[in-house]
């Protein structure tokens, strides 16, 4: 039964998603804010609503391990499934702004998370208010950064003439979707942790993130296989900064997240330091500035590593 709420709770929640970022795109229109801001910020923020309805979920109702391992987890993902599976279909060139912007801030994110959460334990309103913060600076200096090169985020137009009804519709749809997928994949995920005798935040960094990663390997595979640029590793790595800065730093915000899980600090967070360095490595060994499927190989053979010792343990 608990496999079945977490199915039924990933469903609501990738529904609940579409439905929010068509709302919220459709209201930026209305309210005219450029594309390109849209797309880097508005689009961004509700892609990581599922995220976050869990993670907040999980941290109101007693569970700070799902809270954090939901996000570390899910960095993991990205990196380990998402970008190996990606580059299995076909090697991904990877672009200049990588290593001068988007993985400093990454790795940026990722040692301040390990720092606040080393230091005592938890991760505090106030440090969840400088990782917010942090966010909020860094999609600024990326807007200026694309006016200057004029780069345009892919927004879809249908929804500039969509109608007010339809807005409120979509953002009601996608709040309730949210709502009850958070819940239920929260409580399937207790249920099964307990099921299988291992921690919540064990089914956290695997089930619930592997799920909460389908959209983002499903939306990747497609456009390598069409040979498009559609999915950029600087999307997966904009993605695992807003995991850190939206998700955690709002949740903790709102109410702090304690560490009630030993493997958090002895063994998941490294897993994510580790996945998010060895990018530099992999895309300076030949060939340069491509992520080829051999590599991608490594990442999918690094990745399942990781769910190996996640349960051994």
């Amino acid at each position: 039964m608990s496999l079945l709420w977490i199915i039924l709770g990933l469903m609501l929640l990738v529904v609940g998603g579409e439905f929010l970022v068509r709302s919220s795109v459709a209201l930026s229109f209305k309210l005219n804010i450029s594309k390109m801001v849209i797309g880097m910020t508005v689009v961004s923020f509700a892609t990581s609503a599922p995220e976050l309805l869990v993670s907040l979920n999980a941290a109101l109702t007693g569970s700070p391990a799902i809270a954090l391992n939901n996000v570390i987890g899910s960095n993991i993902a990205n990196i380990g499934l998402v970008l190996g599976i990606t580059a299995l279909v076909s090697s991904i060139v990877v672009d200049k702004s990588f290593y001068k912007l988007n993985w400093p801030v990454m790795m940026l994110f990722s040692m301040a998370l390990y720092y606040f959460l080393a230091n005592d334990n938890k991760l505090s309103s106030i440090e969840g208010g400088v990782l917010f913060g942090s966010l909020i600076l860094f999609l600024i200096l990326l807007i200026k950064a694309a006016k200057k090169e004029k780069v345009l985020e892919e927004v879809d137009d249908s929804l500039a003439v969509v109608s007010n009804f339809k807005i409120v519709v979509w953002l009601l749809i996608g709040a309730i979707a949210l709502y009850f997928g958070s819940v239920w994949l929260v409580d399937g995920a207790k249920e099964l942790a307990a099921a299988l005798g291992v921690s919540d935040a064990v089914i956290a960094a695997t089930v619930i993130a592997i799920g909460t990663s389908v959209p983002e390997l499903a939306a990747s595979v497609i456009a390598a296989v069409k040979k498009e640029k559609a999915l950029s590793l600087g999307n997966l790595i904009g993605s695992n900064i807003f995991n850190i800065g939206s998700v955690l730093g709002l949740t903790s915000i709102i109410k702090t997240i304690e560490v009630t899980d030993a493997s958090i600090l002895s063994r998941d967070i490294y897993w994510m330091l580790a996945f998010s360095a060895i990018l530099i490595p992999l895309i300076i060994i030949p060939k340069r500035m491509n992520i080829s499927r051999y590599k991608g190989l490594l990442l999918v053979v690094a990745y399942g590593l990781f769910i190996f010792f996640a349960f051994k343990s």
